[in-house]
């Protein structure tokens, strides 16, 4: 072999391998990608799914001008770095191909098409390991327009948790803290200090996610995390909400409509900051959304979209900070889209998002020029009465195995804490 094509050979296999020890970030959609949510059962879900299962992935570009999308699946390992196992072992059939599924808006102000893909379908007939998976939307010259994770999990292992409040009297009032176990009936972990990671979630955020937790201690095949301060998570509050179902009127937080331009405009209710608040109990969602028109019969392409205008009054907030707008709508997005924007004349922050009609959580998220959260100083503040919805994921990679499969899911609730 010439000396110079094995070298040409050589940093080709070098470029790839760094490649592949990137971690994988989700890439932010532009402005036209809209509604982006993972489908299962008809409502939109924290994207974790058994292996096996059924599920779909939907977006709207409001350009409506049927573009061509491409979709590509790239197994990761527990820290989101791409793995280097071929493809076919856990794709049967292809990935990168165009999604034909798409259908355009109908009596719509606001026009976009609206793209389904679905797993499995007519070319990716099933995804075969479990793991963490990040799914690239291309366009026509295969650039990565955006990206979400999503998580493929089996049925190995138990896991039992409960929610109580922080030992730590320092913030009692402010945080939650999870207590769990693993077991598993068929898998005899070996060396779980090493070999047994697991990820929790709050809300099913994987900005806030806790990582790298080993066990506290083994009772035989069982694994117990009976941690303090490392299994804790900021209480929060209970999400705000508007409600637009009918986009003419004026509803459930909704103080006004106007349509001074091209579409409708949603003014909602000043809100206040609740920091200094007691906490109080009412239904949310936690963080999720439900796309409706109660006038149309296909939401999907019926529902319209709006200019939601929010409010804020935070005259304590003193911070050299930036608050957002968040909530798995925009999956907790810290983008300049939607960071508010303060309004010396009124003394209060304000933003106007464009948001697809229905019922939609949203929270006011603090965060500094770098994109780290500042839990500590909530707009809303911390309440340990939360209630938060959790996920447990257990990851298990013995010595002969390839990758790390997710051998195991529990959740737990706040709304059962104890002391």
């Amino acid at each position: 072999m010439p000396k110079f094509l094995f070298q040409n050979l050589l940093f080709v296999f070098f470029c790839s391998s760094m490649f592949a020890q990137e971690v994988q970030n989700e890439v932010e959609p532009p402005y036209n990608i809209k509604t982006v949510s993972f489908i299962q059962n008809g409502s939109n879900v924290v994207p974790i799914f058994e292996l096996g299962s059924s599920f779909s992935f939907q977006f709207d570009d409001l350009f409506a001008n049927e573009a061509n999308y491409y979709f590509e699946l790239v197994h990761c390992d527990y820290n989101w770095k791409q793995t280097d196992i071929p493809k076919t072992d856990y794709v049967r059939g292809l990935d990168n191909q165009r999604i034909t599924d798409y259908s355009n808006s109908f009596n719509t102000l606001q026009i976009y098409s609206h793209y389904r893909l679905s797993f499995p379908n007519q070319f990716t007939t099933e995804i075969r390991l479990s793991g963490n998976y990040m799914l690239r939307i291309l366009n026509e010259d295969k650039e990565v327009v955006f990206s979400r994770k999503f998580i493929l999990y089996e049925d190995h292992a138990t896991v039992t948790a409960q929610v109580k409040r922080s030992r730590n009297l320092s913030n009692i009032n402010y945080r939650q803290n999870l207590d769990f176990a693993v077991l598993s009936n068929d898998i005899v972990f070996q060396t779980p200090l090493q070999n047994v990671k697991v990820l929790l979630l709050q809300n099913g955020n994987f900005n806030t996610a806790i990582k790298n937790i080993v066990p506290q201690y083994t009772i035989g095949n069982q694994l117990v995390y009976k941690y303090d301060k490392e299994t804790q998570f900021w209480g929060g509050n209970e999400f705000l909400y508007f409600e637009n179902k009918d986009i003419r009127a004026a509803s459930n937080n909704v103080g006004r409509i106007g349509s001074n331009n091209d579409i409708y405009n949603a003014y909602l209710y000043t809100n206040a900051a609740r920091g200094n608040q007691i906490y109080t109990l009412y239904q949310d969602v936690n963080g999720n959304f439900v796309v409706k028109n109660i006038n149309g019969s296909n939401n999907d392409i019926e529902a319209d979209y709006a200019w939601v205008y929010f409010t804020l009054s935070a005259p304590a907030f003193r911070l050299n900070k930036d608050i957002y707008i968040t909530g798995m709508f925009n999956n907790y997005s810290l983008s300049p889209e939607y960071k508010m924007d303060y309004n010396t004349d009124k003394a209060v922050f304000e933003k106007a998002v464009m948001i697809k009609q229905g019922f939609t959580n949203f929270q006011y998220t603090v965060a500094d020029k770098k994109g780290v959260i500042d839990y500590e100083n909530a707009i809303d503040g911390n309440f340990y009465q939360t209630e938060n919805e959790y996920t447990i994921l257990v990851y298990y990679k013995e010595a002969t195995d390839r990758y790390q499969r997710v051998i195991g899911k529990g959740n737990a609730n706040s709304i059962n804490i104890v002391n």
